[in-house]
């Protein structure tokens, strides 16, 4: 099988194609791959490093400043061109998109080729690339179930669910080296690897405000100065603030509740885990997809949702008060998020490729 993968701009479009191409590789001992992303975002870094062949464009995104979108369109024309002459040299089985910026020259090129496509969007509400290159796709898998009435251009839509990493912990986490001891329900609270300066600053209240009966492990951001962040805080019985934190699945693991961000890979990597969650979502993202994805979840009882500008100290200790109980609320909560777990997206994905792959135009 031969396969052409494109996604960028973010980890919510690059992790999901890496967690496919890593089924793929699992089901494919003759795979062939080719990634195409872009010349300067994180894939360029992240991508070669996993030992995958990989191809740039320059291409950005329209930023609404007229000399660089200008500019933009004729790098657009060149990087069909140059997708053209990819796909003619690496004569791909199927091609698959992601999402981001890039995949838009990508999924033209194998649609104007004939070759088969697959786009994936990871997002309750649809990012406009994917909006657009939904109509020369032959499969469009989605996330959520209320994607498919964005895609009515659409030759087939199926809903996959979220191609997430292997989320498996089998080595546990010892919370003793963190200052923390098993008497006490952990709270993880994080907000993304660069972390959330408004969110920071609405926390500090309710990190010097009284919490009983429950610990916090607070990563606040890699783009945060750490020790200033710190001298904010007055209260530290049963807190450790870090900057940031690698071994993250393992103690999200150990954790009782979990706070963050509603991008689509933390919440399904939640799910995946189990755990409660409390969802602050973002209200500076594309299309407040964040939003979107935190309703859908919530409206199908499955994690609980805070709006940012309702934050206080106050309704959050209760939120994770509620959460720490053993009531009706929190049995159906994990009723629910094993409904989501029972689906297998990796395995429905790989077949909808395989299909594509069998009834492909050969060059």
């Amino acid at each position: 099988m031969k396969v052409i993968v494109s996604a960028g701009g973010s980890g919510g479009h690059i992790y999901p194609a890496l967690a496919i191409i890593n089924k793929l590789k699992e089901k494919e001992k003759n795979l062939e791959l080719l990634y195409i992303g872009t010349h300067n975002r994180m894939e360029k870094e992240i991508v070669p490093k996993k030992g995958i062949a990989y191809q740039a464009l320059e291409i950005y995104g329209f930023n609404k400043n007229i000399k660089r979108d200008i500019k933009n369109v004729f790098l657009i024309r060149k990087a069909k061109k140059q997708c053209l002459q990819i796909m003619k040299d690496f004569k791909p089985d199927v091609v698959i998109g992601v999402g981001g910026y890039v995949t838009y020259p990508v999924i033209w090129a194998a649609h104007h080729l004939g070759i088969k496509t697959f786009i994936h969007e990871q997002n309750s509400r649809p990012g406009k690339v994917n909006y657009l290159v939904s109509r020369y796709a032959d499969v469009v898998g989605i996330t959520f179930q209320s994607s498919e009435s964005y895609f009515k251009k659409a030759k087939k839509v199926v809903y996959t669910g979220h191609p997430s990493l292997d989320t498996q912990v089998n080595e546990p986490f010892n919370i003793s080296t963190l200052g923390f001891t098993k008497t006490k329900p952990l709270v993880l609270y994080v907000a993304g690897s660069l972390g959330s300066a408004s969110l920071n600053q609405k926390m500090i209240e309710f990190l010097n405000g009284k919490r009983e009966g429950y610990a916090i492990f607070y990563v606040v951001g890699s783009n945060v100065r750490l020790e200033e962040f710190k001298r904010k805080i007055t209260n530290h019985k049963d807190l450790k603030i870090v900057d940031y934190f690698e071994d993250l699945p393992r103690i999200m693991k150990e954790s009782d509740v979990i706070i963050s961000r509603a991008g689509a890979g933390t919440l399904f990597e939640i799910i995946a885990l189990g755990k409660k969650s409390i969802v602050i979502p973002s209200p500076n993202v594309a299309n407040n997809h964040q939003y979107y994805n935190a309703k859908e979840l919530e409206e199908n009882k499955v994690i609980t949702v805070l709006a940012e500008e309702q934050l206080t100290k106050e309704i959050l200790n209760t939120k994770i008060q509620a959460l720490l109980k053993e009531d009706n609320q929190t049995q159906e909560l994990e009723k629910n998020m094993k409904r989501y777990r029972e689906k297998q997206p990796l395995e429905d994905i790989y077949k909808i490729v395989k299909d594509l792959t069998c009834s492909s135009k050969k060059f």
